[in-house]
């Protein structure tokens, strides 16, 4: 077999199967009683460490690693591996009060007293030369330790910090990137009501009683990234020097709206991410955020750091995944890209905010309960699965654009209504494309267009003119290419493109926005198309923003029905070289966007892997030589998928199936095309009662 990506780990040649581990909250006889459940659990992978800071070093010339001696050759003679971590997410409180300086100040410039975690101040010198003195320490330790096979920088980097060292670091950031003042208040705009900024020193961050003009706050914004960064590759660049074989990561959390992930990928030789949905959640929207995450390295496989294997506790209600739902997402998260399969947490603890959330094991210590012996058997099955869907690619030919700066410039923008939605309108519109299994990357404007034949960039709010000029050489090579209502209004400083919206796509697009409507809840319009296309006919409803646009070069697909604007252009086409591009000038129901989608992929051949029956999700992974077709039924009850006249060996069973073949409630096949034997006839299971 030839592997489209090389293991996360060659020392771990199987799927990860593990999970966040904090044995120094407990005695040595609790840990002992840990090696023997993990084992029992199928564990191969444990993330020791990620708040340990004050067990390691309980005082700034004192060091204990005593105790994660013992944990790291448990592991070992277990068999089994250490992601391990540097545990500068939560600091100890005696470099709190040795260094005040250190702690983070809020956007009310208050200092924050010791507490909680990512308590700190990115910026601050103190915490950042402790970081790198705690990482050099356990990696010159374990740098030849045979249980060590990943590194884990921090945890869940997140937060603001507006204190005065974060102050002067921004006004350096500012003058890297401007050169002068004169450039950047011709950027940031600041002759609106006489903010012109005429010596550095009067910049500040955008304290909630201070200066809040929307360049300022969109720079201060990705500077803070940028600093959060410096702060995991402070550690980051010391274990890469001293353990240069050792992957080096830290988990992400999805479309958090702090960090600019497609900056801090480069950086991370693994993507992983924590992955927390509620259970009401729909398939599509847990998947799409699998796909912003595997998109960060476009279509590579990526590690599922974090989910919890029964409840969370921090949700408004925490309910139970029911049984089967565990294993059930987990699947997705691997039909989606995942190489992995990890918890938080191993074991609850007896105190602390997060006793009450889901563990393996639970409060009564054993083996015996509903959710362990899920996960045991999960383990146990991903063993069997063996290395086949390792390192393999899931790829697509139609991609959704999601960018951060975007998101946070329309964010920052007074009007046309204050919740502008983005994320949940990205979700629209890839579900629309996922209700039919079709396969969907979601990436950075950054990302080279080819290799796709279709682009669509929902409320892509801040454009700049080289992707712009990057999009019109896809359209007029054949690509299609899909805008919506806010799309193209500002550049990367926020300054409005002036000649009509949407600004630099108005040529490939064929139209120009003159006002914009905003709708209360309780209105709504319709889009009533003038002429098919495809399953797109007859009405719809629309709401939310409504866009009064001109069609230049672009044919009119439809238009309003209602208000002074009706009869207006809502949809058009553009046809630019080989190619289309089009545009929705509104918030419209989902089933138009079902209907719009099929003829956008119908008209690129673009097909889903698998047909499937209602509530059935398919996906596909594959290898240089072997593709992998994954199907998961996200209903209770027995759904089907049609196979026709081919056969496939289901790889958790070993069975061969062709034509109609049942997937029972909460359940999942990963199918792999086989040449038919005859004693691959025998008769098809029965499907549960």
């Amino acid at each position: 077999m030839e592997r489209m990506y090389p293991l996360v780990s060659e020392k771990l040649p199987h799927f990860f199967h593990g999970g966040d581990y904090n044995p120094e909250q407990w005695p040595a006889e609790v840990r002992d009683a840990d090696m023997r459940l993990m084992k029992l659990a199928h564990w191969n992978l444990a993330t020791v460490g990620v708040f340990s800071w004050v067990s390691l070093q309980p005082a700034p010339d004192q060091w204990d690693f005593d105790w994660l001696d013992a944990v790291m050759d448990n592991l070992a003679e277990g068999g089994m591996f250490a992601c391990l971590a540097t545990p500068t997410a939560a600091p100890p409180a005696w470099l709190s009060h040795q260094h005040p300086a250190s702690l983070r100040t809020d956007a009310q410039g208050r200092r924050h007293r010791h507490g909680n975690r990512v308590n700190y101040c990115p910026n601050a010198v103190a915490y950042r030369e402790a970081c790198a003195e705690i990482a050099g320490r356990l990696a010159e330790r374990y740098k030849e330790h045979p249980a060590l096979a990943l590194w884990h920088v921090s945890n869940e980097y997140g937060g603001v910090c507006y204190c005065e060292t974060c102050a002067g670091e921004f006004r350096r950031w500012l003058e890297a990137k401007y050169g002068s003042l004169d450039e950047l208040n011709e950027r940031w705009y600041t002759r609106f009501w006489s903010h012109t900024f005429t010596d550095w020193s009067q910049i500040e961050p955008p304290l909630q009683h201070g200066e809040s003009m929307p360049a300022l706050r969109l720079d201060y914004r990705r500077f803070n990234s940028d600093s959060l960064l410096g702060c995991y590759l402070n550690e980051a660049r010391i274990l890469r020097e001293v353990t240069p074989g050792v992957p080096v990561t830290t988990n992400m959390m999805g479309a958090h709206p702090d960090m600019d992930y497609h900056t801090w990928a480069p950086h991370v030789d693994v993507v992983a991410w924590d992955s927390y949905p509620s259970v009401r959640s729909a398939p599509e929207q847990i998947s799409f955020y699998h796909d912003l995450m595997r998109g960060l390295k476009r279509d590579r496989p990526f590690l599922l750091m974090e989910q919890t294997p029964s409840s969370q506790n921090w949700q408004a209600v925490n309910a139970l995944k029911r049984p089967g739902q565990m294993r059930l997402w987990s699947y997705q998260a691997v039909a989606h890209g995942s190489d992995s399969v990890m918890y938080f947490q191993w074991r609850r603890g007896r105190g602390g905010h997060e006793k009450l959330h889901g563990a393996v094991v639970a409060h009564a210590g054993h083996e015996n309960t509903r959710v362990f012996q899920e996960v045991a058997e999960l383990g146990e099955e991903l063993e069997k699965l063996g290395d086949a869907v390792l390192g393999s690619a899931t790829q697509a030919k139609i991609a959704v654009i999601f960018d951060w700066q975007s998101w946070w410039t329309l964010d920052a923008t007074s009007g046309p209504v204050r919740d502008k939605q983005y994320v949940q309108t990205l979700i629209k519109h890839y579900a629309a494309l996922r209700e039919r299994n079709i396969m969907v990357d979601v990436v950075s404007p950054e990302t080279a267009l080819e290799g796709y034949s279709a682009v669509v960039a929902p409320m892509l709010y801040m454009v700049r003119t080289e992707w712009a000029e990057k999009v019109t050489e896809f359209v007029r090579g054949g690509g299609r290419f899909v805008a919506t209502a806010m799309t193209g209004w500002v550049d990367e400083t926020d300054l409005a493109y002036l000649g009509g919206y949407p600004g630099a796509l108005r040529q490939v697009l064929g139209v120009w926005v003159e006002e914009i409507d905003a709708l209360f809840e309780d209105q709504a319009n319709q889009i009533r198309m003038k002429q098919p296309f495809g399953p797109c006919r007859g009405e719809y409803k629309c709401g939310r923003l409504c866009e009064l646009l001109h069609a230049e070069q672009a044919g009119v697909l439809g238009t309003y029905g209602a208000d002074f604007y009706a009869g207006w252009p809502v949809v058009t086409e553009n046809r630019l070289g080989e190619g289309f591009a089009y545009y929705i000038g509104t918030d419209p129901e989902q089933e138009f966007l079902v209907h719009f989608y099929r003829t956008i992929c119908a008209d690129c051949g673009i097909f889903p892997p698998m047909e499937g029956g209602e509530g059935i999700e398919v996906t596909l992974r594959s290898q240089k030589d072997r593709s992998f077709i994954f199907v998961l039924n996200h209903r209770d009850e027995v759904s089907f998928v049609d196979l026709g006249d081919r056969h496939y060996c289901d790889l958790l069973t070993g069975r061969t199936h062709t034509a109609n073949v049942p997937v029972r409630g909460f359940d999942v096949r990963i199918l792999e095309e086989v040449e038919p034997t005859p004693d691959q006839d025998a008769p098809q299971e029965k499907p549960a009662e």
